[in-house]
């Protein structure tokens, strides 16, 4: 009469896991992340505005980080600030994770 063989004896041998280090996220730091930064601010406000037409981000690097200008017409600023302020602190968080994943600092300025 056969042994069973056992759910552990099928299992193929392990492959050896790669020693590779992860990269730390300072290393990743990249132009396109800044890029893409500005480009999700844009999105979003021609998203939500009536006049996209007139939304301009414009961005300035110096010692503490980025900073995202964000300038929409007089009639769209309610819009892109949002109840209590939603809109523009949900906008402030999306840029700040962005950054905080390229190991820099990022604020925007609705003006």
């Amino acid at each position: 009469m056969k042994k069973k063989e056992s759910p552990k004896e099928k299992e193929s041998p392990k492959e050896p896991e790669s020693q590779e280090e992860p990269e730390s996220p300072k290393e990743k730091e990249s132009p396109r992340e800044a890029k893409g930064m500005k480009e999700l601010i844009d999105y979003i406000a021609k998203a939500i505005v009536n006049a996209p037409d007139e939304v301009v981000v414009t961005e300035e690097t110096d010692e503490q980080g980025t900073t995202l200008k964000l300038q929409v017409a007089d009639d769209d600023k309610g819009r892109v600030i949002g109840k209590q302020g939603r809109v523009a602190q949900a906008m402030r968080t999306l840029i700040r994770v962005m950054a905080a994943k390229a190991g820099t600092r990022a604020t925007l300025e609705i003006i």
